[in-house]
């Protein structure tokens, strides 16, 4: 059967997608490589990735209001920019949230099992989340919806604990940047903060599977971007008042800081964080496959891929795929990397989002030119000061996958 999704999605469950799709990558991974980078200057580099994810959200909004199909930016570079843009912009998406799904399973492993168990659990959650996204778009959202507020409800409850046995310490909640790294580290901070909130892509790229698409996706990308947005600011500040930049750098798992001596509060933040990072991985899995399904839909990556399973109507064997790949990866990859990596696609994938809402004409345009010129010159600076080997990992499967479509059959338009 060929490639048809399920049109069955409101706003409540897009926005539970993005919101799921966000808290997961951002609250209980991101903080550590990120304090490392800006020091106490971490702040700062959270404002410069919020304002990045804001600019954005709202081309992606922008687009979809117009462009109502699957594909998210792909399909948006494609019509706007030219096939090639709009293939690079897919293939880093595929390749970027790959390497998400990575660093999200290897973030549930560290909050849930010992050392020596840590690459088999974050192996059986991929294959867990792949065998829910395979029961169907429904029942994916109402999973994110149930595991996001478990998430929020445990986040808020590991917070409050913290409060109430810290101090402050006379930690310093902003500091201007210092040291060798200087504004360099902050900005690479951002970089790394910004794969925090890149999961409201995930409502881009469901404009065949939410009901009344031009309307529904643009309130639930900008709703699920403004309530991830108060969580990571409360968050942020909360780690650097009672756990400090300097203890933050060091650990992986850097919430369990707040709770280190309270055996209960440790494990609802277990809880939370494998109810967060399970909806992250739901809404990374289903995002990657109607990216993929779009691309084999236009021979950008094999057509074998633009199939959907006749009675579910998922990309089963996108979503199989996918398990295996990320398999073989989580046996080889380390968090830091996989964070930066993950940055450095994405990065490249709303640097194309942004130039493609340039060109909409008046009728179709929704915010100003400005924000889309600042968020593609923030996209492309941010790329720039990844970790190098961020840089030049991304850019080698760059190349391959450009020598792939050089090699491949001429895509359909």
């Amino acid at each position: 059967m060929r490639s048809q999704l399920s049109r069955s999605l409101g706003l409540a469950d897009a926005v539970a997608i993005g919101v799921a799709s966000m808290v997961g990558a951002g609250v209980f991974a991101v903080w550590a490589p990120a304090a490392a980078a800006a020091g106490g200057a971490l702040l700062i580099g959270l404002a410069l990735a919020a304002l990045v994810a804001w600019c954005n959200a709202t081309s992606s909004a922008q687009l979809a209001a117009q462009y109502p199909s699957a594909g998210g930016t792909y399909l948006y570079g494609r019509e706007r920019l030219g096939d090639w843009p709009g293939f690079l912009a897919g293939w880093s998406f595929v390749i970027g949230k790959t390497a998400s799904v990575a660093a999200m399973a290897m973030t549930l492993a560290a909050y849930l099992a010992p050392d020596a168990w840590r690459v088999p659990v974050a192996i059986a959650s991929v294959w867990a989340m792949v065998a829910i996204n395979l029961l169907g778009v429904t029942r994916t959202a109402r999973a994110a919806m149930v595991l996001g507020s478990v998430a929020l409800l445990s986040l808020a409850a590991a917070l409050i604990v913290g409060w109430q046995a810290g101090s402050t310490g006379g930690a310093t909640l902003l500091a201007l940047p210092a040291g060798p790294a200087g504004w360099y580290g902050v900005l690479q901070s951002a970089g790394l903060l910004f794969f925090a909130f890149a999961g409201y892509a995930r409502v881009a790229t469901m404009g065949e599977e939410v009901r009344d698409p031009r309307r529904t996706i643009g309130r639930a990308i900008v709703v699920a971007l403004s309530v991830v947005l108060v969580v990571y600011a409360v968050v942020a500040v909360s780690l650097l008042l009672l756990v400090g930049s300097d203890r933050l750098a060091t650990t992986s798992a850097p919430l369990a800081l707040l709770v280190d001596d309270r055996p209960g509060a440790r494990v609802v933040l277990v809880i939370g964080a494998t109810a967060a990072v399970g909806g992250a991985l739901l809404g990374l899995l289903s995002g990657i496959g109607r990216t993929w399904l779009a691309m084999a839909r236009n021979g950008d990556l094999p057509r074998f891929f633009d199939h959907t399973h006749p009675r579910t109507l998922v990309p089963h064997r996108i979503d199989l795929t996918l398990a295996a790949v990320l398999t073989v990866v989580l046996l080889v990859a380390d968090l830091r990397g996989a964070i930066g990596f993950s940055s450095f696609g994405v990065l490249l994938y709303y640097a194309v989002a942004n130039a493609a809402a340039l060109t909409q004409e008046p009728p179709e345009r929704r915010y100003p030119k400005a924000w889309q010129v600042i968020g593609l010159a923030l996209c492309l600076l941010l790329m720039v000061t990844l970790p190098w080997q961020s840089i030049l990992g991304g850019v080698a499967v760059l190349a391959a996958g450009v020598l792939w479509r050089r090699l491949a059959p001429a895509p359909l338009r």
